[in-house]
């Protein structure tokens, strides 16, 4: 294939905005060996290493690991890697190196396979987090002699979980990161410098963010906020684009507002509840959606849940399982995201349909 045509750079916005960025057209074999790579020269010779989701929340829990014990190697883990990051801190991690995960849920029994034998190599293994756990995957964990603290998944973020967990007297403005990043994570949006800090984590090399947010905490410099200005010109036009494909479906009580693009979903998703939608979900051009919920719906994990993903009550992920070839891609591309839409609006009656069943077996139960 040509570079140039995955060469965003060249693409007008309205055409980017609908396909995946150049990193989708990579074959996984060639990313699992760079990740393999990459993951034997971080782990060689650290005496600790944190496995952690690179967005806001798990990158100021490297933060915290780094200020709390001087060092930390990272591995940037998304939540669909955890059982590829796990094997490689089994094979490649220092014999009685700390090891502690971040910021990760896992959502199948496969995600641990290797943690026996993380747990076996390195001298301690402590794993924080946020989200919803299930009770067998817990008892996994911590069966296997991990050190787990799951934070209430409505009032922390893992920042807080691993600030209160960690045995250090941390600095004031470490505390202060803890909250900035609690206020967008859980969707707050209270405090201005929350979206700063995610979109600077997600634009900006993890290396270079837990640099920063270390020393800054989480009132960022200003040539970051000029950085950061810049890219919300294109930012802000993307979200546009999104918002005007929106349309809302109603779910017995439930408006929820679909669209599909390149996006930022949370800016999204306010803009859909502001419109009157109860949940959002914005479907991505790689195949993943995000799900954002309101006070008037905080099911986002179970719907999720159902299309191969987890979170928050309030706001999680996904990727459903429908992707069998290339075709189903251009088809994903073409018709902007039709059948990941169905299959979640699916997922939404469903969980309608389990709503109502328990409504009726607790009036049973009453009379």
């Amino acid at each position: 294939m040509d570079d140039w045509l995955i060469d965003d750079e060249r693409l007008p916005l309205s055409r980017r905005s609908v396909l995946p960025g150049e990193g989708f057209f990579f074959p996984d074999s060639l990313e699992e060996e760079r990740a393999e790579l990459e993951a034997q020269s971080a782990l060689t010779g650290a005496g600790t290493a944190v496995v952690a989701d690179p967005d806001s929340d798990g990158l100021a829990c490297v933060a915290l690991v780094r200020e709390a014990f001087g060092e930390g190697a990272l591995l940037p883990t998304g939540p669909h890697e955890i059982d590829e990051a796990l094997s490689h801190v089994a094979e490649f991690a220092e014999p009685g190196a700390r090891i502690v995960v971040c910021d990760l849920c896992p959502d199948h029994p496969d995600d641990l396979e290797a943690l026996p034998e993380v747990v076996e190599r390195a001298g301690s293994v402590r794993w924080f987090d946020h989200h919803q756990w299930d009770d067998d995957l817990v008892r996994t964990v911590e069966r296997a002699g991990v050190d787990l603290v799951v934070g209430d998944s409505e009032e922390e973020c893992t920042a807080d979980v691993a600030l209160r967990s960690l045995e250090h007297d941390f600095d004031g403005r470490f505390a202060d990161l803890a909250t900035a990043t609690r206020d967008h994570d859980l969707w707050i949006r209270e405090d201005p410098r929350s979206d700063d800090l995610a979109d600077y984590a997600y634009w900006e090399e993890p290396e270079e963010y837990v640099r920063i947010v270390r020393r800054f905490g989480a009132d960022l410099p200003e040539p970051v906020l000029e950085y950061l200005e810049e890219r919300r010109v294109e930012k802000d036009a993307l979200i546009e684009l999104a918002v005007k494909r929106g349309e809302t479906v109603d779910i017995g009580p439930w408006t929820v507002g679909v669209t599909y693009g390149r996006c930022s979903q949370n800016e999204v998703a306010e803009a859909m509840r502001e419109a009157g939608a109860d949940a959002s979900v914005i479907v991505k051009p790689a195949g993943s959606a995000s799900i954002r919920g309101t006070d008037a719906f905080d099911r986002c994990h179970e719907v999720a849940g159902r299309v191969n993903g987890g979170g928050h009550p309030k706001a999680a992920g996904c990727k459903p399982d429908i992707y069998d070839d290339m075709l189903d891609y251009a088809h994903h591309w073409t018709t902007r995201g039709a059948v990941t839409k169905r299959v979640i609006l699916d997922a939404f009656r469903d969980v309608l349909d389990e709503a109502e069943a328990e409504d009726e077996e607790g009036i049973e139960s009453d009379r």
